[in-house]
């Protein structure tokens, strides 16, 4: 759901760069420092900041010459995950830098040749991000595209169906930087009201406001469509565990978040159920079985 790239810098003290990684520009004897700065906040409401480089970005031996990035010295509320930094990788129409993204600068630079990634998430092993194209040993089948609705972030048009019954038919952003799948108060409330035995979480027992609950061992059938296919969500993802004073309610992957367009956003709950095609040259999302 960004469309920037930061990694820490050598000079950040905060925690969350602690261990990590770091950028030193006085190391890289290509890298130039840019006017102005990067100072970005995400849909939870963490952030980071710190000054503009262009550099050599290289990904699976795959270099994007001068790309703009910061070598971020700020963060603010940023959980760990186990990353050193982020590569946004939505539309330079919403890059807080105006930069385009690695894959536009690979493919300007011809280094690829269409604008095309292609994401296997897979719960375990064998998850992948494939350049320029796809890779037919990660899906099966064929691939369904669908238009995007603008070039900003990879937002298309379905549903959400829970038990067989619609819930929700409107814009959905396609965003692997999100681990479950989001949307506007009513739009969730609505879905969940098709879930028998459901409820909204107390945030003493999800820790969060805007979860929802459902009896462990009946747990509901999900799907999302796109131009007409259903795709089916497993139960394993959409679970996101159990309460811990009554083992018997499981609390699942749908929660409530103010969002763009009042879209919801599909994360990786929904992205490990599919193969997953971003094509920025034909303007469209492709999804397909994953292997």
């Amino acid at each position: 759901g960004s469309s920037d790239l930061w990694v820490p810098s050598s000079t950040c003290v905060a925690q969350r760069c602690s261990s990590k990684k770091t950028f030193d520009a006085l190391k890289s004897s290509s890298s130039k420092q840019q006017e102005g700065e990067l100072k970005i906040t995400y849909g939870d409401g963490s952030g980071v900041s710190g000054p503009v480089y262009a550099d050599t970005v290289t990904v699976a031996g795959m270099s994007a010459e001068g790309q703009l990035f910061s070598p971020i010295n700020q963060t603010n509320g940023m959980e760990d995950y186990g990353t050193d930094g982020l590569m946004g990788l939505a539309f330079k129409s919403i890059s807080q830098l105006k930069a385009p993204t690695f894959i536009d600068t690979l493919f300007s630079q011809q280094k690829i040749s269409k604008p095309i990634f292609s994401m296997r998430l897979a719960s375990a092993s064998g998850s992948e991000l494939y350049i320029g194209g796809t890779n037919p040993s990660k899906y099966t089948g064929d691939v369904t595209y669908v238009p995007l609705e603008n070039q900003t972030y990879w937002v298309v048009n379905g549903s959400a169906s829970a038990n067989g019954q619609e819930g929700f038919n409107g814009k959905m952003i396609i965003d692997s930087g999100t681990t479950g799948i989001l949307g506007p108060y009513n739009s969730v409330w609505n879905w969940w009201s098709k879930v028998p035995g459901s409820g909204s979480c107390l945030p003493r027992d999800c820790g969060a406001p805007g979860y929802f609950t459902f009896p462990c061992a009946n747990a509901p059938s999900v799907s999302f469509k796109f131009n007409g296919r259903d795709f089916p969500v497993a139960a394993e993802d959409f679970k996101l565990g159990s309460l811990s004073r009554n083992s018997s309610i499981c609390v699942g992957a749908i929660g409530i978040l103010d969002t763009p367009d009042n879209a919801w956003v599909l994360g990786d709950a929904f992205m490990k159920n599919v193969y997953t095609v971003f094509d920025a040259s034909e303007s469209r999302v492709g999804f397909a079985t994953p292997t």
